[in-house]
């Protein structure tokens, strides 16, 4: 059973700021120039809490953790933040235009839900995570005791019951749009017959984390460490298990809970975008192409009078048409002046049959991209990978093609969207995909609502 609870929320007082001010993106999106910019947009961002300047070293005073804490309790000092008088479940409804002018709504409520280990598989997830941001939130959780973003999940009720059950009619509580132009209308449901229906509703659900598993695994870690306190200072000669099973049955036990965004599987208005693969490490490109030919056919897309814009257009289209029909992505590489257009052209089991690769796993471009390109021909071992040691992983698709105009990088590698239904088998049958395998847009704002623990 999934336990969905309303939020102790504390949230920015409109009175004080200008939510358009304070509002950010989740912090692994933040790069240096756009975090000063939303550090000069406003002294109360969301930015001075979620990647607070300073180093990630705790023996320096100046460290980012004891900077977020600082800033943290002013602010509550100050009433810039306050705690919301009654609990409640925040219903955001996230409006924006997509570049092919399709107009989408995405709907989803921000709750707690109960912390569950993946070994009970009520919550699922669907990437590898990496060490180095785990410690980072781990830190900053320690110091500030307090979720200030959103795990990002993902059920199915093909019913649509609490979509149905929200009274869009009352005046958002928030309505800000971001620098995106995605605006986010937020809902404050506090009526005890919705609350319930919502926590009836999610306590037969299986969540697939769609985005934020650095901050599940994050959170599971906290909570296993304040347990260990707990148990640590009650009495000596109880038995352990008895004192976690006290400690983890109350409900009032802030850390046992996380703070998540959930939104419908079953809402045609989920999208998925891909992140690419850029490589970084110094490659000959027709080394690199050769490599290629081993097990892809490849079809050019030259730009022969035609802007580059058309082509790429085109080159584009062709990669989500192919992949339909086999594993398929699209190449660019620095100072050659062409698109390639990579279809597989080996049987998918006979080339990953040597790393022994589960069959839902073989359905994956990503798959093939990792384990025969990238580990097998390039080179690559699994913690350089992880690492992001001369591979990154890209989100927005105008960078990956940028990366390698400006010459930062030696080749793109062009994903195609991934399929929710491939998401989904995957994740059921107890597998992972590669790390950095999905982007589903639009990001959900820090700065909303924050879950005290």
């Amino acid at each position: 059973m999934v336990q969905v609870k309303p939020l102790n929320a504390i949230v920015y007082n409109q009175e004080k700021v200008d939510m358009n001010d304070v509002i950010a993106p989740p912090y692994d999106v933040i790069l240096d120039d756009y975090r000063e910019e939303l550090y000069q947009r406003s002294e109360y961002n969301i930015v001075k809490l979620i990647l607070a300047k300073g180093s990630k070293d705790l023996s320096d005073e100046n460290n980012r953790y004891d900077e977020a804490k600082r800033n943290f309790h002013k602010w509550l000092d100050e009433k810039v933040l306050v705690k919301l008088e009654k609990p409640c479940i925040l219903y955001i409804l996230q409006r924006y235009t997509t570049e092919n002018g399709k107009k989408i709504e995405r709907k989803g409520f921000i709750a707690r839900n109960l912390i569950e280990d993946f070994s009970t598989k009520k919550i699922l997830p669907h990437e590898f995570t990496m060490g180095g941001p785990k410690e980072d939130r781990l830190n900053l959780t320690k110091k500030c005791e307090a979720n200030f973003s959103q795990i990002f999940m993902v059920y199915s009720d093909s019913e649509k019951q609490i979509e149905n059950s929200i009274d869009f009619t009352q005046k958002p509580f928030i309505d800000v749009t971001d620098d995106n132009g995605v605006q986010n209308l937020v809902y404050k449901i506090e009526d005890e017959k919705t609350l319930d229906l919502i926590e009836k509703v999610m306590q037969d659900k299986t969540l697939l984390i769609a985005d934020g598993h650095h901050r599940y695994e994050t959170a599971m870690n906290y909570r296993n460490l304040r347990h260990a306190e707990f148990i640590s200072a009650s009495n000596p000669l109880a038995q352990a298990d008895e004192i976690l099973k006290q400690v983890q049955d109350d409900v009032e036990v802030g850390y046992n809970y996380v703070m998540s965004y959930f939104t419908n599987l079953d809402d045609e208005n989920l999208l998925v975008f891909p992140t690419h693969r850029i490589i970084t490490k110094w490659v000959e490109p027709y080394v690199l192409l050769d490599k290629i030919k081993k097990y892809f056919d490849l079809e050019e897309f030259q730009f022969n009078g035609q802007s580059k814009n058309e082509v790429k257009a085109k080159f584009l289209q062709a990669i989500e048409e192919e992949n339909e029909k086999q594993i398929s992505m699209g190449l660019y590489m620095k100072n050659v002046n062409k698109f390639y257009l990579l279809k597989l052209r080996e049987d998918v089991s006979a080339i990953l049959d040597e790393f022994e690769v589960p069959e839902v796993l073989k359905k994956l471009d990503l798959t093939v991209l990792h384990k025969v390109l990238i580990t097998k021909e390039l080179g690559y071992t699994q913690d350089e990978q992880m690492a992001q040691d001369g591979i990154k992983y890209i989100k927005q698709e105008s960078e990956a093609f940028d990366l390698v105009d400006s010459g930062k990088a030696e080749a793109s590698f062009i994903m195609a969207y991934p399929r929710i239904k491939d998401i989904k088998e995957i994740s059921e049958a107890g597998y992972r995909m590669p790390q950095k395998s999905t982007y589903f847009y639009p990001k959900l704002l820090s700065g909303i609502v924050i879950n005290p623990l």
